[in-house]
């Protein structure tokens, strides 16, 4: 009888050989380079059409109000931060000596 482990090995071994030969085969087509990719803020129309221009107005005017909401969220979060470091001390001086470390305890035997 096969060990599990060995079947498991064998079925792994098999799928990354048929996926190398498949990649030799039929190699991948040609991306897209990223300077050819249309970015997000340019969008061009061939045809003029109202209902995807107010579309795309929309959907700015949704992105700069995300923008502003994340904006006054961080200035919130900046806000509580001198407080959230209140307990913290400076008049106490750096540790600069040496610290020690715990020492190996035996292990507790019945």
């Amino acid at each position: 009888m096969i060990g599990s482990h060995v079947t498991i090995f064998a079925v792994l071994t098999a799928a990354a050989l048929a996926g190398c030969v498949t990649y030799l085969v039929h190699p991948p087509a040609a991306g897209v380079e990223d300077d050819q990719r249309p970015h997000l803020g340019q969008l061009t129309l061939s045809a003029p059409d109202a209902t995807v221009s107010k579309s795309a107005d929309r959907q700015a005017v949704e992105n700069e109000k995300a923008a502003i909401a994340y904006l006054e969220a961080a200035q919130a979060i900046l806000r509580r931060a001198p407080t959230a470091q209140a307990s913290a001390s400076n008049d106490e001086l750096p540790i600069t000596g040496r610290i020690p470390l715990p020492k190996k305890r035996p292990i507790p035997r019945p």
